[in-house]
Order: C-alpha cells, then structure tokens, then sequence
C-alpha cells in the first residue's frame, strides 16, 4: 500500500510539474491587449457588434452604453432580441431612438434544429455590414479603446479570428474561490497560446468577445455549421482552426469584462447546460475529467496530513504548484493571491458542478436553455 500511495503521488507531482513548466513557457507569449498600438481612423475598417439578448433587461443598459460609446470611427451594433418577454425590447428601442448605429432585430419564433443563441447571433450577421465581426454577449462591459486595439493586433499579426480574455466580476468570497479556480481550469483546458500556433489543434473562443473577418466567418460556414451546439463560442474558434484560417489569443484585462453569474448558487444552475455539453455529451469523458479534477486538485491535499518521507515530498509539490497556478490566475484575475490556497474548495465545487450538469441532462433528457428544452439526442447530433 505505501508503495502504491508513493507511486501514485509521485505521478501526480511529475505531472504538476509539466504541467508548470507548459504554462511557464506559454502564457508569457500570450499578448496584451493594453501593448496593442491602437489604429488611426483612416486605418480601422468596418466594423459589427453582434450579440443576442433575451430576457436581458437587467444587465442590457449599462452593457449597450459601452458598446455604443466605443472610440471607433466606423462601426455599427446589431442586437438581435430572440423572444424576450421583459424590457429588452424597450430598452433597444429606445437605444436605437437615439443612436443610428444601433440596429434592432427581433425573433418571435424559433425554426427547427436550432438553438437560440447560434440562430440569433446568424440573424444578427445577415443583418450586418461590417468587414469584421465582433461576436459578444448582452451583458459585456468595453473600455472605449478595445475596438481599435483588438484590430490592431489582428492585423499586426495576420490573424482572422482573435479571441480576447477579459475580466470576470467577482465580488463574494464564494464568487471568487469558484472563478479563480474556474479561471485556473479553463487555462490548463485550452492553453490558450495554442491558439496562434498553425501547427497545433488547440483553439479558443469566449463569448465575451470574439472578432472575425467577415470572409472568413462565411467560408466556415456561419453559426449554420453550429445550429445545434450549446458551446458555440468555442466551437466558432475550433471551425476557424479546421478551415485553415489564423486564430490568436490576447489578455484584454479589463478592456473587456463582464459579471457572469451573481453567486455561486446562480452558477451553478448556469452552469448546468454547458458542462455536459463540453464534453460532447460523453458520459465516459466526464466521468475520465472528473476523476482528473479529484486526483490532481483534492488528493495531494487530502493525503498531506497522513502521509511521511517521500510521499510527503510529492503530495508537497503537487499541492505546492497548484496553490502557486491558482494565485497566479488570481492575481491576474484582480483578486488576492490568496485565493489560491482555497485550490481545493473550487476543485470540489467544479467536480460537483461537472457531475450535476450530467445528472440533470440525463435525467431530464436534454437541457433547457432561457425557457425552451432541447432533446439530448438531438443535441448530440449537434456538437461540432
């Protein structure tokens, strides 16, 4: 049994350390938004906002006056209202009263084999103009310059599709050990420098903020080709890649931020249609990625106060680089450093949140998403 528990910890910390050793090498190549020489008028081309809202009356306002006070000479906002039921309608309305750039679109109805949002946001592109797309959600805060620097670097570096990693609000203590950690899985998940490389198959796209070459987005095949997909944001990232068009990450700070879910009990029930779905809907893969997330994140902690000699060592090590990744996701997040000792806590959260997105789809047999239900075996048709 010590030899077993020696084995199985000593794996754990080798593991850690490449996995240390991955993010030390590849988040330093991630560009900043903020070093980005943002473009003069005569060069900034074209440009759409497009985002869905449905039920959005509460965090619309605040959000749409950002997009609508950018610092960009030639752009326009498409907001597609899909079946909202509260202000949003007014709201846009009076928006667009006042300002010409903002262009309404309402959806009464929604066709077969489709979800909500890829349909609004398709309906919001065949109503646009722009030479690129800016892909956002109703609820996201910009400075005024992000739209000249996002540009900026886009074509500093030749890329068509730039996914930019902005700012979460976070303001309880509950909020912030689930987002920090959140934060820490979503990095070690996607490795976001892999984006920009040609030659690797990772990819990246956050609904925050996503900009494409409108050429670009048609020869992919639109949101058509994810009519069925409940993580469309990052599958949008994944179509570029797999069309061979040049994608890029940048650090947006709090050039673009937003407040996700108020409370850890509105993100877990948030959480509940995207979990599973991350998975492509695979019992088998959950179950493999909640396993990982006990393994490595809970049972060096766990195994530290019983533990002597070589095993100490190894648990110390694993539980010491997690701890220091997590407080560096912290720190850059603008939370305290701190919250990376809670490393274990967002751990048990997260696997809880993994496993009762499972449940709840399996159990009801597919997931609802704003008040409309979609069938499970019509979803894994779906997944890109």
């Amino acid at each position: 049994m010590h030899l077993f528990l020696t084995a199985l910890l000593c794996g754990v910390a080798i593991l850690w350390v490449i996995e240390a050793i991955d993010i030390g090498r590849g988040v330093p190549s991630i560009p900043w938004l903020a070093d980005a020489t943002p473009l003069k008028d005569e060069a900034c081309p074209p440009v759409s906002i497009l985002f869905a809202a449905r039920d959005e009356a509460e965090k619309l306002p605040e959000a749409l006056e950002t997009m609508l006070s950018l610092d960009y000479p030639r752009y326009e906002v498409v907001a597609v209202d899909d079946r909202s039921k509260d202000a949003t309608e007014q709201i846009l309305g009076s928006a667009a009263a006042r300002d010409p750039r903002l262009r309404r679109v309402r959806v009464d109805s929604l066709p077969d084999s489709w979800l909500g949002k890829p349909h609004a946001l398709q309906q919001a592109y065949e109503h646009s103009t722009g030479e690129w797309l800016v892909f956002t959600d109703a609820d996201v805060h910009f400075e005024p310059d992000a739209l000249r620097r996002a540009l900026a670097l886009t074509e500093s570096n030749g890329w068509d599709h730039l996914t930019l990693l902005g700012r979460v609000k976070m303001c309880t203590p509950g909020e912030k050990i689930a987002l920090t950690f959140f934060g820490f899985a979503f990095l070690i998940g996607t490795r976001p420098w892999t984006a920009s490389n040609p030659k690797s198959a990772g990819y990246l796209g956050v609904g925050a903020f996503q900009v494409v070459r409108r050429s670009a987005y048609g020869t992919m095949g639109t949101h058509r080709r994810l009519a069925m997909e409940v993580v469309d944001d990052m599958k949008l990232g994944k179509l570029m890649k797999q069309a061979g068009f040049r994608s890029g990450a940048a650090l947006a700070g709090n050039a673009v931020s937003v407040e996700w879910h108020s409370g850890v009990r509105n993100m877990i029930l948030g959480t509940t249609k995207n979990f599973f779905a991350a998975s492509g809907f695979r019992l088998w893969l959950t179950c493999v990625h909640i396993l990982g997330l006990l393994l490595m994140c809970v049972f060096p902690f766990a195994a530290l106060p019983f533990v002597r000699g070589w095993p100490l060592v190894f648990a110390s090590i694993a539980a010491g680089l997690a701890v220091a990744i997590q407080a560096a996701v912290s720190l850059e997040t603008g939370v305290s450093p701190l919250y990376g000792l809670t490393h274990p806590v967002g751990a048990l959260l997260f696997a809880w949140m993994l496993a009762r997105s499972t449940i709840v789809t399996l159990w009801s047999g597919g997931i609802t998403w704003r008040g409309t239900f979609y069938p499970l075996e019509e979803l894994k048709r779906g997944v890109v």
